[in-house]
């Protein structure tokens, strides 16, 4: 009977998983940027009824590592059914844009070193050139910018591991663009502080990350509330990696980003 009833469950859990990644296959609409002769595929979601006469926010979310690649599906494995939920749309209509960066690069300027046997380590650049995931992706901004109608006082980004550093170096790349940012088990150089003083911060992590040490970002908060900055924490007690599940369920999250505005 056990095994039955874990048979069942199992189904059922695959069901919804393909149940969401159905809808958020046939929600998004499927594009690549092109620049020179690179490309970054993206995946963008207009608000229902979009109407090009009225000014939308723009929410940009950046995927982790796990979900590089070219076939511009796997960014939207993790969060992106929370964008195409009736409830979301109607209450936040908002354009959400994930793009996907490439197999063989990064969001961000970080050196990354993985031992035999061991577990990552991560050491963040102060200044360096931008990866061509970065240069991509600022180009891709600047396309939707002049190509949607989009309130330029209502830019918020995000994003999760690799996705939660790629939002610390856009806006250290882009310090007066976004509104507020919600970096989920990512981090940066505390060093390059400064640039980080314009939008308004909510940083997630789990203390118990055995792969991107929430010592990151927790040295950022501090030195944020340090200097004044507007900025939360939420620090989840014996979470992994996987902090995100926890984030996306606060009830505050999207009430407090869109509220909002430089």
């Amino acid at each position: 009977m056990k095994t039955l009833l874990t048979l069942i469950f199992l189904f059922l859990s695959l069901g919804l998983v393909v149940a969401q990644t159905a809808v958020q296959s046939t929600s998004f609409e499927k594009k690549t940027f092109q620049m020179g002769t690179d490309q970054m595929p993206y995946a963008i979601l207009l608000p229902d009824d979009y109407d090009a006469s009225k000014s939308y926010p723009l929410l940009l979310f950046l995927h982790g590592a796990g979900e590089r690649g070219a076939d511009n599906e796997s960014q939207l494995t993790h969060g992106a059914y929370l964008f195409t939920t009736k409830a979301f749309r109607k209450k936040f209509p908002a354009i959400v844009l994930i793009p996907q960066c490439a197999v063989d690069d990064y969001w961000s300027n970080v050196k990354k070193e993985v031992p035999q046997g061991g577990m990552p380590n991560f050491s963040f650049y102060k200044k360096g050139a931008p990866t061509k995931a970065m240069i991509l992706l600022e180009g891709l901004l600047d396309e939707v910018i002049q190509n949607y109608s989009l309130d330029k006082n209502r830019l918020y980004v995000g994003g999760l591991s690799m996705g939660g550093m790629g939002t610390f170096e856009l806006i250290k790349r882009n310090p007066r663009l976004f509104a507020a940012a919600f970096p989920i088990c990512g981090g940066a150089a505390p060093k390059t502080l400064r640039k980080y003083k314009r939008p308004s911060w909510w940083v997630f992590h789990g203390n118990a990350d055995p792969v991107v040490p929430a010592s990151f970002s927790t040295q950022m908060v501090k030195k944020f509330k340090k200097r004044g900055f507007d900025v939360r924490y939420t620090l989840y007690e014996g979470i992994g990696h996987n902090s995100w599940d926890l984030a996306f369920k606060e009830p505050g999250l999207f009430p407090w980003l869109f509220s909002n505005t430089k």
